[in-house]
């Protein structure tokens, strides 16, 4: 009996979460898409407002320095003496690690400095994509509104959609109205209900400014933008990085099927623990969000009453605990000359 040849397995192909045969070509299709439905989404945010997105076709020239190593290997001294004479691009000097890492301290120094009097303040994270008709436009604008008259400043992204929903809460309830708005490559214009505008060029500078000077996230519909943002955060609860902070996620519905998966899949399998689910809070309601920010501001405000009592207790010198003095020796007499005795 002639015996059959065992079938050869079938390679298994490498396909994007689309579905699609994953390759260097799909890869970069892809992300000319992304980048274009970025575009895209601003510009209708923009319009759904009412406005026309000014200079959304004009590319803006994107630093790509770090990609423009020198050529012609010098020493540190001609570098800064030759100036231009000989140089094929005279800001070669502009396009190096070492001076990126001066812009992105200078970024910081901007940024704190502008933020400095923020003692109070929520970040409200969304789509771009949304314009007033829609329905969480008015929740985000009302929440925003709450919390301004409650003292706290609102900060966003600068954008369209969710976010100029919030700056125009803040505004409207006499609070401050922040945006931190990003480099891309095309222009992207702020919102006109924003009152303190900071642009930065680099993600990692504008993302410690969202949470170095915010109480609580709140987090409406979105896409990959408001994913990481979330995801940021309660990476940094989970690490005990940060403290009492409220991440409200807005839109039961919209965040069921992820809460969903976590449950049933990160959770069942051991990647997160049962009560990191409930980091996160969802509601549908502004005055559950704005009761949720109080208490956590109160309790965020007394632990670090309380941290700095204990770090002053530690920093006060004590005073030495001294023994009784010895006592003191007898002092030796010179005895007197015989001519002082004859005297």
């Amino acid at each position: 009996m002639k015996k059959t040849p065992p079938k050869r397995p079938r390679r298994a192909v490498a396909r994007t979460a689309g579905g699609k045969k994953m390759g260097p070509e799909v890869l970069a299709h892809a992300g000319r898409q992304a980048l274009e439905g970025v575009r895209e989404r601003t510009e209708i945010g923009h319009r759904e407002a009412g406005r026309t997105a000014r200079g959304a076709t004009i590319e803006r020239v994107i630093d790509d320095a770090i990609r423009d190593p020198y050529l012609t290997p010098l020493t540190e001294d001609e570098k800064l003496l030759s100036l231009s004479q000989g140089v094929a691009r005279p800001d070669d000097f502009t396009r190096t690690d070492t001076w990126r890492l001066m812009r992105i301290t200078g970024e910081f120094i901007e940024g704190f400095d502008r933020l400095a009097g923020v003692t109070k303040a929520v970040t409200v994270f969304g789509s771009a994509r949304v314009g007033p008709s829609d329905p969480w436009y008015g929740v985000a604008q009302e929440v925003s509104r709450l919390l301004a008259k409650e003292g706290f400043a609102i900060i966003t992204g600068a954008g369209p959609g969710i976010m100029e929903a919030a700056n125009r809460g803040a505004r409207e309830g006499g609070g401050r109205s922040i945006g931190c708005n990003i480099e891309l490559p095309f222009e992207q214009h702020a919102n006109p209900y924003v009152d303190t505008l900071i642009n930065f060029r680099y993600f990692l500078v504008r993302k410690m400014m969202f949470i170095k000077y915010s109480t609580a996230f709140l987090i409406f519909p979105g896409g990959f933008g408001t994913l990481d943002e979330l995801f940021e955060a309660l990476t940094l609860i989970q690490t005990g990085k940060i403290y009492q902070f409220p991440v409200v996620l807005f839109g039961r519905y919209y965040w069921a099927g992820l809460v969903r998966w976590l449950q049933a899949r990160a959770l069942r399998e051991g990647k997160i623990a049962a009560t990191d689910i409930d980091l996160m809070m969802m509601t549908d309601v502004p005055a559950q969000a704005v009761k949720v920010v109080l208490e956590a501001y109160a309790a965020q405000t007394r632990q670090a009453r309380e941290r700095a009592e204990r770090e002053r207790e530690t920093e006060t010198p004590r005073p030495l605990e001294t023994a009784d003095p010895p006592p003191a020796a007898p002092r030796k007499t010179r005895a007197a000359s015989p001519a002082r005795r004859r005297r």
